[in-house]
This record gives structure tokens, C-alpha cells and sequence, in this order.
């Protein structure tokens, strides 16, 4: 069973800081490119970062201020997230895109979500 496991989310005030972690809790396989979502109040979906290979894009409102790392010997990405708003309050989902180590199979699989709070 492929699980992603999210933590990092919490309860801060304006300007303050947060970093979420995304692990693959499965070493059958690779991280192959990495993506971070969130879900705003009101719902609207966006896509926050993504990270393939060397190329790494952002969201315009939160460029400047976050941050997406990876540590492949650990099967793990990162978002850093600084100086947040309330803007930036929702529901962080990581998703990865893994390579099957055996095959070269390439799979996706989506984290629980975490709640990031910023309060003014």
C-alpha cells in the first residue's frame, strides 16, 4: 500500500512561517515530480508549486514567499512557506508522480491534505 503522509500545518499569525512535509511511505518506489495544492476558503482548488527535475514553478501570489524542496533519499518534499496571509489559509495537498523502482511504472498518488490557518 502506497501512502503519502503530510505534516506541517498549523495555526499562524500574519508574516509568520510554516514548512509542510509530503513523505512517500513506500521504498518500492522514486520520487519522480512533485506538486503542492491547496483548497481556499470559498474551495477554489490551486496549484501552489511543482518541482520536476531541475524546473520548479509557482503560483504568482505566492512567488517570492514559498518555497518547494525535495530529498529523494528520503522520498520527501517540503514546502516553505513565508511571510503567510490570510490569503493563504486552506487545505495544503501534496501530490506526488513515483516511479515504480522494478518497472519504471510512473503512478500518482495524492497526501490526506493539511490545514494551514493564518490569522490577521
Amino acid at each position: 500500500q502506497v501512502q503519502l503522509v503530510e505534516s506541517g500545518g498549523g495555526l499562524v499569525q500574519t508574516g509568520e512561517s510554516l514548512k509542510l512535509s509530503c513523505v512517500l511511505d513506500n521504498d518500492e518506489f522514486s520520487l519522480h515530480a512533485m506538486n503542492w495544492h491547496r483548497r481556499l476558503q470559498g474551495g477554489m482548488r490551486e496549484l501552489v508549486a511543482s518541482m520536476n527535475g531541475d524546473t520548479t514553478t509557482y503560483h504568482d501570489s505566492v512567488k517570492g514567499r514559498f518555497t518547494v524542496s525535495r530529498d529523494y533519499e528520503r522520498n520527501a518534499m517540503f514546502l516553505q512557506m513565508d511571510n503567510l496571509n490570510p490569503g493563504d489559509t486552506g487545505v495544503y495537498i501534496c501530490n506526488m508522480v513515483v516511479r515504480r523502482r522494478r518497472n519504471g511504472v510512473l503512478l500518482g498518488y495524492w497526501g490526506q491534505g493539511t490545514q494551514v490557518t493564518v490569522s490577521s
